[in-house]
């Protein structure tokens, strides 16, 4: 009797199996099953992606052969004509000489973290200088580059990105708006916004009557929605949407003329999500003008309140620069820019006033992209060095990313592999939670999208939690 009683409680548990937590905690320190498990898994989006960055060296490297570009054959970077000196070199005359493969296993280490030798190069010098080596063979096959992301994410189960696309350039003369430079610069010195704001005021009409909104709706048609339509982005297993970028290293009437026309781009367009800001955060220019360059957030939000913003900041830790510049650049970049969502945030823990402007962020509701493989690549900040769990511990909402999978190796499936083994306080559940953060927290204008995509991933997980080990 005792027997068959016990049978009868345990036939449940042998016909339902173990929960997807249960299984998950199996297997959290087996790399090979964590792999298989996060593959398989739906990931929701991705909401820190660079798409320069996020394409793999390989089909850029084999683009620049077939097109027989020049290559350095000592920085290997590449161009289409020849640059100035000796060591520019035809690819079709490295096959002659015999030096081609060689050469290609050069440059795949310096356009991507592929057999990294930290005795032979910085990590950080080598990750931001790719991008100027290899961008001569991407521009001009965006379209391609898009397909490569597309379908690279459909088979990896993602379902949307929000991808860090291009700077919106168009044709606008501002030699003599250049002449602010110095004013702005020194105004910055004395940290007066009021003045500040009111030469951006002036600078922002003179854009308005050279023509910004007529020349931005042209890029916006004949660049973004013709990319998009040309490479059939959009189906029933995927979406992707933009956000225009400013670069950080401009000089300040520049920085703002791209600030305003990458606002312009996103207010006048649905699939032009969000503005960011990049670059080396503890670049030269960038340390210089970061309070000049939160003034001009700050004063576009005002103008188009409704266009989002995600911004890089903090991207930065002890040693990089001095310790009193680690107190301020998410603050800013939260309070004073109105920044919706922030781009790493490893320094928060050093910020002037952490636990405040957690509270703020949480309360806000302002969303930290964690990017786990970049930190520790580029900044060497990782497990319980990385603020991702004191984030989580203040209630602010996280969300996984890669930055930029092609020249970092990596890929989301990855970011969960190395989430589970790094922090064994997250359940099955927890992780589940921050995938649907990254439906939650993105940007999509489109109500009946974002309804879409998660409609498509409920369907998913239950498809994949009902495909587990039982």
């Amino acid at each position: 009797m005792q027997r068959f009683l016990f049978l009868f409680f345990l036939l449940p548990s042998l016909l339902l199996g173990q929960s997807p937590d249960q299984y998950f905690e199996k297997i959290r320190h087996q790399t090979v099953s964590l792999r298989a498990f996060f593959s398989q898994m739906p990931k929701g989006g991705d909401l820190h992606h660079h798409l320069a960055g996020s394409i793999y060296a390989e089909p850029i490297l084999e683009r620049a052969i077939k097109e027989d570009f020049w290559v350095n054959t000592r920085t290997y970077g590449v161009s289409p004509t020849p640059g100035i000196g000796p060591k520019w070199v035809k690819f079709s005359t490295l096959t002659k000489q015999n030096r081609l493969t060689e050469t290609k296993i050069n440059i795949l280490k310096r356009w991507s973290i592929k057999d990294y030798d930290p005795s032979d190069h910085p990590s950080d010098k080598l990750f931001f200088e790719s991008f100027d080596k290899f961008w001569p063979a991407v521009d001009g096959y965006i379209k391609e580059s898009m397909i490569e992301i597309r379908d690279r994410a459909i088979k990896e189960k993602v379902n949307y990105i929000e991808t860090q696309f291009l700077p919106v350039e168009v044709d606008i003369d501002i030699e003599d708006l250049r002449q602010q430079n110095g004013s702005l610069r020194e105004i910055a010195l004395q940290r007066d916004s009021k003045k500040c704001q009111q030469i951006l005021e002036g600078m922002y009409n003179q854009l308005l009557e050279r023509g910004a909104v007529e020349k931005v709706k042209t890029f916006n048609q004949n660049t973004v929605q013709k990319l998009h339509k040309e490479a059939e982005i959009d189906s029933k297993d995927f979406v992707m949407r933009y956000q225009n970028f400013v670069f950080r290293f401009l000089a300040p009437a520049d920085a703002f003329k791209s600030t305003v026309l990458a606002f312009l781009s996103s207010e006048l367009s649905p699939l032009v999500v969000g503005v960011n800001i990049l670059a080396p955060e503890d670049g030269e220019t960038s340390m210089k003008d970061y309070w000049l360059h939160m003034q001009m957030f700050k004063f576009c939000k005002e103008k188009f309140p409704a266009v989002k913003t995600s911004m890089h900041a903090g991207e930065l830790t002890l040693g990089l620069v001095p310790p009193e510049e680690l107190t301020w650049h998410i603050d800013e970049a939260v309070r004073v820019a109105g920044a919706n969502r922030i781009g790493h945030g490893v320094d928060i823990p050093y910020e002037k006033d952490t636990y405040g402007l957690m509270r703020y962020m949480m309360k806000n509701n302002i969303a930290v992209e964690i990017n786990l493989s970049s930190n520790e690549f580029i900044l060497k900040v990782k497990e319980d060095a990385h603020p991702f769990l004191l984030y989580r511990e203040m209630g602010v909402p996280t969300v996984i990313a890669t930055d930029d999978a092609g020249v970092l190796r990596t890929n989301l499936t990855e970011q969960y592999v190395l989430l589970a083994k790094r922090y064994p306080s997250l359940s099955y559940s927890d992780i589940k939670h921050l995938v649907y953060n990254s439906i939650t927290y993105s940007f999509i204008k489109e109500e009946d999208v974002r309804k879409q995509i998660l409609t498509k991933m409920k369907m998913e997980f239950e498809k994949f939690e009902a495909s587990l080990p039982r």
